[in-house]
């Protein structure tokens, strides 16, 4: 016994310096793989400006989104209005960098939601048998409904607000992440490096937190990031039903359902927030699938050896 704890060394206290190596050097690789894919690079370009858009809206919008002007209704695009104006006078392009703000927040913050509430409870069922089936069982009652339905239920009972529609998104994401992470936790918590930690006394929580959740952080990326504009589409859904973010706030859902009634007088009311929602989807899809090429083992493998 004393032989072994001679050869025992100290954690070097290189050690942080050469794990921040490896993560950084895991960037650079995931940079070089997405900038070989030009669709993922344009669709992170569309992401980055409209986030940008969002936060600097207070200084890229020429006028005040809900000022209304009864002597510009229903204008066409012109020097002083680049998108025209809505049947209040109020200035489109202004509203739709405050709604992109708005939708990204709403969004982000939905997904977030469902990350950590999904995260734990993939967690915890895939490592206590106990819970595989209560929760696990839970989840799949939310996933038989789609998640319009489930947040259109959560809205209408606690009722129409910023707050309320990302809880409501939030809690219908919450599946999609819990099945992957138990899913992998399953797989995971047979690995040999896990059965070492539980041999040297390791606590459940160190097991879950050091061992088990960091292999499940790349998946979760690539699934945040396809989910946000699923986020997006349903919270501007719910205002374009008129149970999600109520006027005069600037939201793209809420524009388009006031565009209904002036779509033959005024078709720009329509067809501006309409591209906007589309590009932002899009960008993110389209950069999820980079992702998510990029962060595959096997994909990777795949693309390295066609290119060899």
């Amino acid at each position: 016994m004393t032989g072994v704890r001679g050869t025992h060394q100290a954690p070097s206290r290189d050690a942080p310096q050469v794990r921040g190596g490896r993560i950084a050097g895991r960037w650079r690789h995931l940079w070089k793989v997405l900038r070989r894919d030009r669709l993922a690079v344009a669709g992170g370009a569309v992401v980055v400006a409209f986030v940008l858009a969002g936060l600097l809206a207070p200084a890229l919008a020429p006028h005040n989104p809900n000022a209304v002007n009864l002597g510009m209704i229903l204008q066409t695009p012109t020097l002083g209005y680049w998108l025209g104006t809505d049947n209040h006078g109020r200035d489109i392009l202004s509203r739709i960098l405050f709604g992109a703000r708005l939708s990204l927040l709403v969004g982000t913050g939905a997904v977030g939601l469902g990350l950590v509430a999904g995260v734990l409870a993939g967690l915890l069922a895939g490592y206590y048998d106990r819970l595989q089936g209560p929760l696990m069982r839970l989840m799949d009652v939310l996933l038989a409904f789609p998640g319009i339905v489930v947040a259109l239920t959560i809205v209408a009972i606690l009722g129409p607000g910023e707050q309320n529609v990302i809880l409501a998104v939030g809690i219908s994401q919450i599946p999609q992440f819990a099945r992957i992470v138990n899913g992998m936790v399953l797989t995971i918590r047979e690995d040999a490096y896990v059965e070492a930690a539980r041999a040297i006394g390791a606590s459940d929580p160190a097991i879950l937190g050091r061992h088990i959740f960091p292999n499940t952080v790349a998946p979760l990326i690539v699934q945040a990031s396809l989910l946000i504009p699923a986020a997006i589409l349903t919270a501007s859904s719910l205002s374009f039903l008129g149970a999600g973010i109520q006027p005069p706030t600037a939201e793209w859902g809420a524009m388009l359902s006031d565009s209904r009634r002036w779509m033959q007088v005024a078709p720009h009311l329509m067809i501006f927030p309409g591209i906007a929602l589309m590009l932002v989807v899009l960008g993110f899809n389209v950069f999820g699938d980079g992702l998510r090429d990029a962060l595959d083992p096997r994909l990777r493998g795949s693309s390295a050896s066609a290119e060899r």
